[in-house]
């Protein structure tokens, strides 16, 4: 990694002439340029790289999730199983739609 002076030399651009104050500008210019070029390379592969993270471990915890349903669908007491779970762990999860419950007084 380069590094990068953070303090201009002052002896230097206190004597310079109008064209090499002009000169030193645009070499400075060219140089953020191409650093914002490079930062924004950077974070485009930085979010694909978390993207692709955040993808498997979506993946690992649907695999989970089906194993659990699995297991779950094949014990007796299916309540009892899944009694453990908090809301946020359905929110994924594809069930199907609870029965119609009749809603008449008698």
């Amino acid at each position: 990694m380069a590094k990068y002076r953070t303090q201009p030399p002052w002896e230097f651009l206190l004597t310079a002439s109008r064209n090499t104050l002009q000169s030193y500008e645009f070499s400075r210019l060219n140089l953020a340029a191409n650093l914002r070029k490079e930062i924004g390379s950077l974070l485009d592969q930085w979010m694909e790289e978390n993207s692709a993270a955040m993808l498997a471990r979506w993946l690992m915890e649907q695999r989970e999730r089906s194993v659990l349903t699995a297991e779950a669908s094949a014990a007796p007491d299916a309540s009892a199983a899944t009694a453990d779970q908090s809301a946020s762990d359905n929110l994924l999860a594809e069930n199907d739609p609870p029965p119609q419950v009749s809603r008449r007084r008698g």
